[in-house]
């Protein structure tokens, strides 16, 4: 099996290259807001993150709304463990954040 980068949110002229390092690219929702009904979003991520593993990633871009119902939902399909990628400006490159809710080790 190989690894996915699920981005929350599309964003234009945001460069995803450097993400590819650690899977093939998966954009959740499109661009824009997230409507205020949060039935329709919360429905596309279940969708789009149904088969989120340890293996995966998650790369926290765009509506603040999305990407905390993106990272209950990943966190939700997979035992409570995400991994996050968190771009360092200075060093050019993403860091891998391991997350665990329930207090583990990860």
């Amino acid at each position: 099996m190989s690894s996915k980068v699920y981005v929350v949110q599309e964003a234009s002229g945001r460069n995803l290259l450097p993400a590819q390092d650690f899977g093939t690219i998966e954009v959740l929702l499109p661009p824009g807001n997230v409507a205020f009904s949060s039935s329709p979003t919360v429905r596309r991520l279940r969708q789009g993150l149904r088969t989120f593993s340890d293996e995966d990633y998650l790369l926290l871009m765009g509506d603040p709304a999305a990407i905390a119902m993106a990272g209950a939902i990943a966190s939700e399909s997979n035992r409570g463990r995400i991994k996050l990628l968190k771009w360092d400006r200075q060093e050019q490159h993403y860091f891998v954040v391991n997350v665990d809710i329930h207090g583990g080790t990860v």
